[in-house]
């Protein structure tokens, strides 16, 4: 089962800290539609889901952006090295974004506007 966070005032949010990292990782698996399900999903109360799920879609919605241009990039060859690097981005936040999420803490990746 998961444990609630505590709001013990060092950034931690209550909430389900088991559905908020799920949140985060879930977009390794399914991109755009893991972060909507635990938005969907989220009670209303639940602050830390909730926070960490539109963190976790705006995040992929920038990735996605990304790689359409480097998609566009690939005709002049210079979206070739984007790909990797964009994946690595990737995985890389949203594994730091799970374990922070998981922690009881609400997770912002950098660089990325909310959208949602």
């Amino acid at each position: 089962m998961s444990t609630p966070a505590t709001d013990a005032g060092d950034g931690r949010v209550d909430g389900d800290t088991t559905l908020a990292a799920l949140s985060h990782a879930s977009a390794l698996f399914a991109s755009f539609l893991g972060p909507i399900l635990f938005l969907i999903l989220a009670d209303d109360d639940d602050e830390l889901v909730t926070q960490n799920a539109k963190n976790s879609l705006n995040f992929q919605i920038v990735v996605f952006a990304a790689l359409m241009l480097a998609a566009v990039l690939s005709f002049v060859f210079v979206g070739l090295l984007l790909f990797p690097i964009i994946a690595v981005v990737d995985l890389v936040l949203v594994l730091l974004a799970t374990v922070k999420a998981n922690d009881g803490q609400v997770y912002s990746y950098p660089f990325t506007p909310d959208i949602v």
